[in-house]
C-alpha cells in the first residue's frame, strides 16, 4: 500500500464527533468545504502526549482560524470517551477546554484510509494532515506514537501554502512568513541565494 497521499483528494468519511461538548453523528469534513484544514490523529483519549497536543492546537486555534483555516482531531475512541476526556480538567490529564471537532474512528476506517493506522496496536500513528480548500492533501507527516508534534510547524506549513497560492512563488527551507521567497526556477534560485 503506497502511504503517500500528497497530491490527493483527502479520503471522505462520515463519523460522529464531539465538537464543543457536543456530539454530531453527521461530521465530514465537506463541513469545511472552502477552508483549509489540519487534519491530525492521535493515538488515544486518557493518555500521556496526546493531551498535551490537543491543549497546544486549542491554545493556538485563533491562530488558524485567522487564516481560514478548521483544526480537527481523531482518535480510534468512541464519542462517549471523547465527551468524557472533554470534561475532564486538564490538571486530572482531561482535555476540558478544546472546542474542536475530535472525531470517533471507533472501527478505524479513517486512520486506515488516511494510512496511519498501526494494525498490530489497532491505534493511530501520529498522523497530521494540511488540506487545501481544494480538499487536496498539499502536507503529511507521521509520528511514531512517543514523538509529539509542534503546533509552530503545522502554523509554518499552513503559511507557506497560503503565501505559495497567492504568490506563486516557493518556500526555501525554515522559511517563515515574511521571509525571502522565491521563483520555481534556476534564476530564482541564483537570486535568492545572490
Amino acid at each position: 500500500m503506497n502511504s503517500l497521499l500528497i497530491g490527493k483528494k483527502a479520503p471522505h468519511f462520515k463519523a460522529s464527533a464531539v465538537t464543543k461538548g457536543k456530539v454530531n453523528h453527521n461530521f465530514s469534513l465537506d463541513l469545511f468545504s472552502g477552508k483549509y484544514v489540519i487534519f491530525f490523529f492521535y493515538p488515544l483519549d486518557f493518555t500521556f502526549v496526546c493531551p498535551t497536543e490537543l491543549h497546544a492546537f486549542q491554545e493556538r486555534l485563533g491562530e488558524f482560524e485567522s487564516r481560514g483555516a478548521e483544526v480537527v482531531g481523531c482518535s480510534v475512541d468512541s464519542p462517549y470517551c471523547h465527551l468524557a476526556w472533554v470534561n475532564t480538567p486538564k490538571s486530572k490529564g482531561g482535555i476540558e477546554g478544546v472546542t474542536y471537532p475530535l472525531v470517533s474512528d471507533l472501527n478505524k476506517t479513517v486512520a486506515r484510509d488516511y494510512h496511519v493506522l498501526n494494525e498490530e496496536s489497532g491505534i493511530a500513528f501520529r498522523g497530521l494532515f494540511l488540506i487545501d480548500k481544494e480538499g487536496i492533501i498539499r502536507h503529511q507527516l507521521v509520528n511514531d506514537l512517543p514523538l509529539g508534534r509542534s503546533v509552530d510547524e503545522a502554523l509554518r506549513l499552513l503559511d507557506a501554502l497560503i503565501f505559495h497560492e497567492k504568490n506563486g512563488e516557493v518556500c526555501p527551507a525554515n522559511w517563515k512568513k515574511g521571509d525571502k521567497s522565491m521563483k520555481p526556477t534556476q534564476e530564482g534560485l541564483s537570486s535568492y541565494f545572490g
